[in-house]
């Protein structure tokens, strides 16, 4: 792939611990939705993280970097892109990206892995396709899903997508999902055998995805996520 110089246009908080990066490439980048981008920190250091814009917004690379206390993978990357203005980063990486099959779609996604099912809906919505597409987003608290408002507007908008947020330490004040995410997908759905899933997250929820969802009949060339080139 090749290096891309970009000017660091913003870092902003999404939550206490999520940051959104907008970078400015030099030029309109080329990739596919659900695919991600490499931060190259050193001549054998590259770190990867989900594109989240679309494909078709390619005038930009946005990114949704987690950095709890403690992770000083992603929190050098921030560091980095803070005191030095700009990165080089080089896109177009990953083979878990949008599949325009016919098949509705389920993506399902937990905490910041929501950036690369957002790059997959957002796609998909501007495409014209109709067909039906339902996002789970998991978190441990309802504030982790910091566009939960956004996805809600945009499922009152487009008929053809569902948004169903699922939080796993809820308050008394939640009126939504409650419990582990991949498990709100099964209660809703008795087989899979007709549908493609997208999943993002911790390589634990993707390897449970698969052994779940594959035992009520999805078919591994319609499961996609790039942690199973790893599982």
């Amino acid at each position: 792939m090749s290096e891309i110089k970009c000017k660091v246009a913003s870092i902003t908080p999404l939550t206490e611990v999520v940051q959104k990066v907008e970078l400015t490439p030099e030029s309109p980048v080329e990739f596919k939705a659900g695919q991600y981008a490499m931060v190259v920190m050193g001549e054998k250091d590259m770190r990867p993280f989900s594109i989240a814009n679309a494909a078709f917004d390619n005038g930009r690379i946005e990114l949704h970097i987690g950095a709890e206390p403690g992770n000083s993978y992603a929190g050098e990357v921030l560091e980095r892109m803070r005191a030095d203005g700009e990165i080089t980063v080089n896109v177009g990486n990953g083979n878990a990206f949008l599949q325009s099959n016919g098949l509705p779609m389920v993506l399902i996604a937990g905490g910041t892995g929501f950036s690369y099912t957002y790059s997959i809906l957002q796609e998909h919505l501007n495409s014209g396709d109709k067909t039906p597409v339902t996002l789970y987003w998991g978190g441990k608290h309802a504030s982790d899903l910091y566009l939960a408002d956004k996805l809600t507007a945009l499922a009152d908008a487009n008929e053809h997508f569902t948004f169903v947020p699922v939080v796993e330490f809820a308050c008394d004040e939640w009126k939504g999902r409650t419990g582990w995410v991949h498990h709100a997908v099964m209660a809703d759905h008795a087989g899979f055998a007709n549908i493609q899933v997208y999943v993002a997250g911790r390589f634990e929820m993707a390897k449970v995805v698969r052994d779940d969802f594959t035992q009520r009949g999805l078919k591994v060339e319609n499961l996609f996520g790039d942690a199973f080139a790893f599982i």
